[in-house]
């Protein structure tokens, strides 16, 4: 399909993008395009305006700052992916994002607009949510921090307000953790029909763990009830055995919602023994 007319203006800095923001109802934000182009062709979205981005080459970044990774929201999938920081101190999220879609989309598509586009199937919110990470929004009033978990608020919808960008995401060093990404998806560069993101400190024993699943409801939904079994004391299939509990996820071309809740158990399990062999591996230095 052909998308509906709209405006098109290239921002030449952030506060120009706000800027340009301010100036309508209905204007949208175009980085790597891989997300809203689509949709706007089957006119699910309809913007009078877009805005581009793309060329704001001072968010594309990867960098330590203390404990934290900072990566700037222009930051493409493919630089991600191959940041000595991250592959280091948060390999997570670079191996991650080594599987979002096919080197196309990885070469073109920015983390920021995964992430800003709220979309439940896509991988990098549930592990910015596992890794209970930090978006950071500019507008005019300047820039505020939003934790991962306020962030995504429905299908296509996150915090971000009508005028604000997402200019940063924060990430913890993950030190001696363990973790995984575990992706079940009908054809190699598809959506995630779903997949499980886990982090899991401690060796032996769980001190802390974090899940999150992809797919399973309207936004990203952490497993709380898995995270609170395995840091009781749950062995891991116990534990995964909950991971459908609360969760609402939908019935489409690519699943049930009951074979969605079954996939959600047993990659529940398998990304829960995934990142308990690292967490082992690290403690011993391996």
């Amino acid at each position: 399909m052909i998308p509906a007319g709209f405006d098109y203006e290239v921002a030449e800095s952030v506060e120009h993008a706000i800027e340009l923001l301010g100036n309508g109802e209905d204007t949208k934000l175009l980085a790597g395009g891989h997300s809203l182009l689509p949709a706007m062709k089957l006119r699910l979205a309809r913007p009078a305006l877009l805005v581009d981005v793309g060329r704001l080459n001072d968010l594309a970044y990867v960098k330590e700052e203390g404990e934290t990774i900072a990566i700037g929201a222009l930051t493409r999938h493919k630089d991600v992916a191959s940041s000595p920081e991250l592959r280091e101190h948060c390999a997570i999220v670079s191996y991650t994002a080594g599987h979002v879609g096919d080197p196309q989309v990885r070469h073109r598509g920015t983390i920021g607009g995964s992430l800003a586009h709220g979309d439940p199937a896509s991988d990098l919110p549930s592990v910015i949510l596992a890794l209970h990470g930090e978006l950071v929004a500019r507008g005019p009033g300047g820039d505020r921090a939003i934790p991962a978990g306020e962030f995504f608020t429905g299908v296509w919808q996150t915090a971000l307000a009508p005028h604000e960008v997402l200019v940063e995401i924060r990430v913890p060093k993950l030190g001696a953790a363990g973790w995984s990404y575990t992706k079940m998806a009908r054809r190699a560069q598809d959506w995630a029909t779903v997949a499980v993101a886990a982090v899991v400190h401690g060796n032996g024993s769980v001190e802390r763990a974090a899940v999150a699943l992809t797919n399973m409801g309207a936004t990203t939904l952490r497993a709380t009830a898995v995270e609170k079994a395995l840091v009781g004391g749950a062995s891991i299939d116990d534990a995964a055995a909950l991971a459908a509990d609360g969760t609402e996820p939908p019935t489409d071309h690519m699943a049930s919602s009951d074979f969605r809740k079954h996939l959600a158990r047993v990659l529940t399990r398998r990304a829960l023994e995934e990142a308990s062999r690292r967490s082992g591996r690290r403690a011993r230095g391996g």
